[in-house]
C-alpha cells in the first residue's frame, strides 16, 4: 500500500475523535469572510418617517421568515452531519479491523515463507531425488500440495484485504469532504440566521413602549383576520377526523411544552424551533419524522384539509419554512419565532401550504 493510502487510513482513524466535535449541535465555527450585502437585503432596516407600524410589522415578518428559512437549512446541515459522522466512524472501525486482519495474514505468510526456507526452497522434483527415503517423501507430497494451495489462498486473501482497506480509506476521505462542505453550509446558515434576528431586534429596539404594544396588537389583529378569512371559507365544516393513538400522544407532548421559548435549532427539552417541536412530539409518540419542516413536507403523506385530524402537521408558506401541530377545531400549537414562546394559534393565521400525516 502506498504512503498516500496509509496517510488516508491514518486520517480516517483520526476522524473518530474529530468528528464528534464537528457534528456537535451548537458548535461554534469561525464565520466565513463577510460578503457585501446584496441589493434589497434587510440587514439594516430603518422604520419609515412617522414609524408606520404596519410597515414595521411587515418588515419584521420578512426578517423572521428569512431567519426561519435559514434555520431549516441549518437543521438540514445538522442532520446530514450526524449521518456523515456515523458513516465515517463506521468506516474507521472497518479500517482498524482490516488492519488487524492484514497483520494476521502477514504473520501467516511469514510462517509459510520460513517453512519453505527450511526445505531449502528446492522444487518438489529435486527434493524427491535427494531424499533419503523417497517413499516417505511421496507420502507427504499430498500435504505439500495442500500447503501450496493454502499459501495461494492466503496471498489472495491478503490482496483482497489490502484492496478493501484502500476502498475504506477512499470512502472515508469522500465522507470527510462532504462533512466539511456541510460544516460550511451550516456556518453560512448560522450567520444568516443571526443577521436576520439581529436586524429584527434592532428594528424593534427603536420602538417606544407604547409603539411595541401597538405593534403586538397589530400582529394579533393580522392573525385574527387571517384566521377569520380561513374559517369563512367553510374549511372546517367537513373536518371531523379523530386523532389516532399516536396523534393523541403527539398532541399531549406538544401541549406540555406551552410557554417554552423559541430558539432556532433547538429541539428541547427547554426550548424549540418550529420543526424541533413537531419532530420531538412525534418522536415522543413513537413515530420519528424528519427534522425539518421542508423534509416533513417532502417525505410525509399529504392529506386533504377536509381529512385532517389532531396530530397532523400543517406546513406553511410556499417554501415550507414553518410547521405546526394541528390540535383540532381550527387550532394549532407551534413555536412561532424568536422572541416568542410555544403557543396555541389559529390554523389559518398564516398562509397554509398543505397538511401532512406522520402515521398515515
Amino acid at each position: 500500500m502506498g504512503t498516500g493510502k496509509r496517510g488516508l487510513l491514518t486520517a480516517a482513524l483520526t476522524v473518530v475523535c474529530a468528528v464528534t466535535v464537528l457534528a456537535a449541535p451548537g458548535t461554534a465555527f469561525a464565520a466565513p469572510t463577510p460578503t457585501p450585502t446584496p441589493s434589497g437585503s434587510p440587514a439594516t432596516p430603518t422604520p419609515p418617517p412617522g414609524k408606520d407600524l404596519e410597515q414595521v410589522r411587515e418588515k419584521l415578518d420578512t426578517l423572521y421568515h428569512a431567519a426561519a428559512v435559514a434555520t431549516d437549512a441549518y437543521n438540514a446541515a445538522e442532520e446530514k452531519a450526524k449521518k456523515q459522522s456515523a458513516e465515517i466512524v463506521a468506516l474507521a472501525k472497518k479500517i482498524v479491523e482490516g488492519q488487524q486482519k492484514l497483520k494476521k495474514l502477514k504473520n501467516q505468510a511469514g510462517a509459510s515463507a520460513r517453512a519453505q526456507y527450511r526445505t531449502g526452497g528446492l522444487p518438489p522434483t529435486a527434493q524427491f531425488l535427494l531424499s533419503d527415503d523417497p517413499g516417505q517423501f511421496l507420502d507427504g507430497a499430498g500435504l505439500v500440495m495442500q500447503g501450496q494451495r493454502a499459501t495461494k489462498k492466503l496471498l489472495g486473501e491478503m490482496t483482497r484485504t489490502q484492496e478493501e482497506l484502500r476502498q475504506y480509506a477512499d470512502d472515508a476521505s469522500a465522507q470527510w469532504k462532504k462533512l466539511e462542505a456541510g460544516r460550511k453550509a451550516k456556518a453560512a446558515a448560522k450567520k444568516k440566521i443571526e443577521q436576520q434576528i439581529a436586524a429584527a431586534e434592532k428594528l424593534e429596539s427603536r420602538l417606544e413602549k407604547k409603539e411595541k404594544e401597538r405593534l403586538a396588537a397589530l400582529e394579533e389583529e393580522a392573525a385574527r383576520k387571517a384566521q377569520a378569512a380561513w374559517l369563512d371559507t367553510g374549511v372546517l365544516k367537513d373536518v371531523d377526523g379523530k386523532a389516532s393513538a399516536r396523534g393523541k400522544k403527539a398532541v399531549r407532548f406538544a401541549t406540555a411544552q406551552l410557554g417554552k421559548p423559541y430558539v432556532w435549532g433547538a429541539e428541547g427539552p427547554d426550548s424549540f424551533d418550529c420543526s424541533g417541536l413537531t419532530s420531538q412530539a412525534w418522536a415522543a409518540a413513537g413515530h420519528p419524522v424528519p427534522r425539518t419542516s421542508q423534509e416533513q413536507w417532502k417525505q410525509l403523506k399529504h392529506v386533504d384539509t377536509k381529512d385532517m385530524r389532531p396530530g397532523d402537521l400543517i406546513i406553511y408558506f410556499d417554501d415550507a419554512s414553518h410547521v405546526a401541530l394541528y390540535l383540532g377545531d381550527g387550532a394549532i400549537i407551534h413555536a412561532p419565532r424568536p422572541g416568542r414562546t410555544v403557543t396555541v394559534a389559529g390554523a389559518g393565521s398564516m398562509p397554509i401550504l398543505g397538511v401532512v400525516r406522520p402515521d398515515a
